[in-house]
């Protein structure tokens, strides 16, 4: 087993990007996936612990909250995720365990932090600019 820890964050455009010790991105995985054909696809699936899920199961399915999952992305706490991002402790942690939903605006903001966490906790340190 690897100990190798990577970094990598989703763009806006939605491609997921390593970012590199000097802090240059490299797409991830280094490698393009093979195209396969869908008879591939489903021999892959063969597998009965890999087969794809039905409609019905992937209603069912319960969801991973995006926060939680950024969080565990860069690496922070909830608590540190809560601190720099100037969210609320209780509401993160509602939102983590599917007690609440987050609001359409709340949901814009972590896809601005997604996209770009340093510059959306950079922008929270300097405050807002008087002109």
């Amino acid at each position: 087993m690897s100990n190798t820890t990577i970094t990598a964050r989703i763009r806006a455009d939605g491609a997921v990007v390593e970012i590199l010790d000097d802090g240059a991105e490299r797409p991830f995985p280094k490698t393009a996936l093979p195209d396969m054909t869908d008879e591939e696809i489903s021999a892959a699936a063969a597998d009965p612990d890999a087969r794809p899920m039905s409609e019905a199961e992937l209603r069912a399915a319960r969801r991973i909250p995006r926060v939680k999952t950024l969080g565990r992305v860069l690496g922070l706490t909830q608590e540190e995720f809560a601190s720099r991002f100037h969210i609320p402790l209780g509401t993160l942690r509602d939102w983590e365990q599917g007690r609440t939903e987050s609001d359409q605006p709340a949901r814009a903001y972590l896809r601005a932090i997604a996209g770009d966490a340093d510059a959306v906790s950079r922008a929270l340190e300097n405050g807002p600019r008087r002109h």
